[in-house]
């Protein structure tokens, strides 16, 4: 099970995300935010669940690569 968290209030629109890991994440056409797609939004985190180990490793390229560090992948 991979698991990826976004702290999305905390984006400042960057676009890395988008760009490394596209069948994760888009940028929001109302805020120009980051969404987690198919996650789930808990107290400002959003979470997706996944038991596909192959999005794994672009979602640790996002979030490596997020300048403000929102983006957390742990492997379950």
């Amino acid at each position: 099970m991979v698991v990826v968290t976004l702290q999305r209030e905390k984006c400042i629109g960057c676009n890395y995300c988008v760009e490394l890991a596209p069948e994760q994440f888009q940028m929001s056409k109302k805020d120009g935010k980051s969404v987690l797609l198919k996650a789930i939004n808990k107290k400002g985190f959003h979470t997706l669940k996944s038991p596909d180990h192959s999005i794994a490793e672009n979602a640790e390229a996002a979030a490596k690569a997020c300048p403000v560090n929102i983006i957390s992948v742990r492997e379950i």
